[in-house]
């Protein structure tokens, strides 16, 4: 994913370590865990997303105020997200806090204590969330597509849990959640910045010396039984939605690049994709129209969403259409695949221009994949995709058969 080459370590307890360096004031570091709301069962429905929240509410030495705190009076920053996969914490400062950074990552991640009292507290402010993603259509139809799209697996379920589900959360709960994945196989570590590999290594080695090991890491449920489907509902929003689309390769599937840049010419964020081309610029029924691949390790989804007045509804869907039988019938010329390799490359580049960016990719590459590749390899990669490959690849998954459909129509 960049010019220089990451090196990986591996803790005395079994913790893997990417560690890249970086000419900056400014280091950043972050601990990944295989941990995301795919490994809930089924009645645990957005756990792992209240737990992020729930892991900055007090330890057995610092109540929240301090944990906030830590990093910000410093001028540092502490954030965490949770995705389908991974739990991540992470934080940002100046490279001569490293220590304190790191103190507080494995204090945050081992010895969370989370206290009734701040549980309370925090079940409003995720109900709160939950109300916010409900009141945004473009969001909230992005899940219920999942939804129908992965029926009846972890995959289908919303980070966030239902408001049933978060309410009947308890401190035990929490606890036996860590338990289940907090442990060194399932975790790995990130660093970028300016400071040498053995002060790094030096450092982790203490503060996460009391993380166990088990042998190996959590292995997901895989997905099977994906059956297209075609649904509209009638909703109150001032706009008519719509997803289209359906499953796609997987983080490991050879498939993974291919459709990642047929995907890009379809309806990437450049102003020249097909779509917005044709739906935006010639007929001007949508200002938001975009195409989006998300693999997870073992299958994904691609999917084309937009918004548009309910008159142009169904002329929309019938030109999006008709942009993937195109892709369905037609290969790309060599030019066109030129060009296309040519500016997925260039995206690529831009999406490397943050060093956070980095190294929150940097954690996740290794814990989803067991490998980092270097922006040489990618772009060789990328390189080395044919014509005919895109067009075979096209043909099993812009398939119209197997293609499904999710509209928001106005409730009026």
């Amino acid at each position: 994913m960049f010019d220089k080459e990451p090196s990986i370590v591996t803790l005395t307890n079994g913790i893997r370590v990417v560690y890249l360096q970086a000419s900056s004031v400014v280091a950043h570091t972050g601990v990944t865990i295989l941990a995301g709301s795919r490994y809930e069962n089924s009645n645990e429905e957005g756990l792992a997303h209240f737990l992020e929240h729930c892991i900055f509410k007090g330890t057995n030495k610092r109540r929240a105020f301090h944990i906030l705190s830590r990093l910000d009076a410093v001028g540092g920053e502490l954030n965490a997200y949770t995705t389908k996969e991974e739990i991540c914490v992470y934080a940002s400062f100046t490279k001569e806090y490293f220590k304190r950074a790191a103190e507080l990552l494995a204090d945050i991640v081992l010895n969370s204590n989370f206290p009734e009292k701040e549980i309370q507290k925090e079940k409003d402010i995720v109900l709160d969330e939950i109300n916010s993603y409900l009141d945004a259509p473009s969001d909230k139809i992005y899940d219920d597509f999942e939804a129908l799209l992965f029926k009846n697996h972890p995959l289908g379920t919303n980070i966030l849990g239902t408001k049933e589900s978060v309410s009947s959360f308890t401190r035990e709960d929490l606890l036996n959640y860590t338990k289940r994945f907090f442990f060194a196989e399932n975790i790995v570590i990130s660093f970028v910045g300016d400071l040498p590999l053995e002060k790094i290594i030096s450092v982790l080695e203490k503060e996460f010396s009391g993380l166990t090991n088990r042998g190996a890491q959590v292995e997901p449920t895989s997905f099977e039984g994906y059956l297209p489907f075609k649904k509209r509902t009638k909703e109150a929003n001032f706009q008519a939605h719509a997803v289209i689309g359906g499953v796609a390769p997987g983080y490991n599937s050879p498939h993974r690049r291919g459709m990642t840049l047929l995907t890009n010419v379809l309806g990437g964020p450049a102003l020249n994709s097909r779509l917005i081309l044709t739906i935006r610029e010639k007929y001007g029924y949508s200002y938001n129209i975009e195409a989006n691949y998300a693999p997870y390790a073992d299958i994904g989804y691609w999917s084309i969403y937009f918004g548009t007045d309910q008159k142009y509804l169904d002329k929309t869907i019938k030109l999006v259409y008709k942009e993937i039988q195109l892709m369905y019938d037609q290969a790309l010329s060599e030019v066109q695949l030129r060009k296309a390799k040519e500016q997925l490359k260039g995206h690529l580049a831009l999406s490397l221009d943050s060093n956070s960016g980095i190294m929150l990719g940097l954690g996740k590459s290794l814990l989803l994949f067991d490998q980092i590749d270097s922006i040489h390899e990618i772009y060789d990669a990328l390189d080395k995709l044919t014509v005919r490959e895109l067009k075979e690849i096209a043909a099993v998954y812009f398939d119209k058969s197997k293609i499904s459909e999710l509209v928001f129509e106005l409730n009026n």
